[in-house]
C-alpha cells in the first residue's frame, strides 16, 4: 500500500471508530483491505472477502421469479423507501461471526 494510501486508511478508520462502525479487533485471522477511486477522486475503501467466501457455507435456496414479485407488488397497500447510504454499515454481523469480519 502506497505511503498516501496509508494515511488515507488510518483516517478512513478513525472516522469508522469514531461512528461507532467498527471497534478494534484481536481476531486471529483478518481480510486484506484495498482502495477504489470514486468518480470524485475520493477513496473507497473495500475488504476482499474473497478467502472467506471460498470457505462459507452457502444458503440454498431459490430466488423468486420477477413476475411473482410484481403480482405481490400490485396487491400491497403500503410501499416503504429505504435510504441505503453507506447501508454497508447498517447491516448487523450475527453474533460469534464478528471475527471472521476482521
Amino acid at each position: 500500500m502506497a505511503p498516501s494510501e496509508l494515511e488515507e486508511l488510518k483516517k478512513q478508520l478513525k472516522e469508522l471508530l469514531d461512528a461507532g462502525h467498527i471497534r478494534p479487533s484481536k481476531a486471529l485471522f483478518g481480510a486484506p483491505v484495498l482502495f477504489h477511486k470514486k468518480k470524485d477522486e475520493s477513496l473507497r475503501l473495500c475488504i476482499d472477502y474473497r478467502a472467506l467466501n471460498k470457505v462459507t457455507v452457502k444458503n440454498k435456496y431459490s430466488i423468486p421469479l420477477l413476475a411473482d414479485l410484481f403480482d405481490r407488488l400490485g396487491q400491497a397497500k403500503y410501499f416503504t423507501k429505504v435510504d441505503l447510504r453507506k447501508g454497508y454499515y447498517q447491516v448487523r454481523i450475527a453474533e460469534g461471526d464478528e471475527p471472521k469480519t476482521a
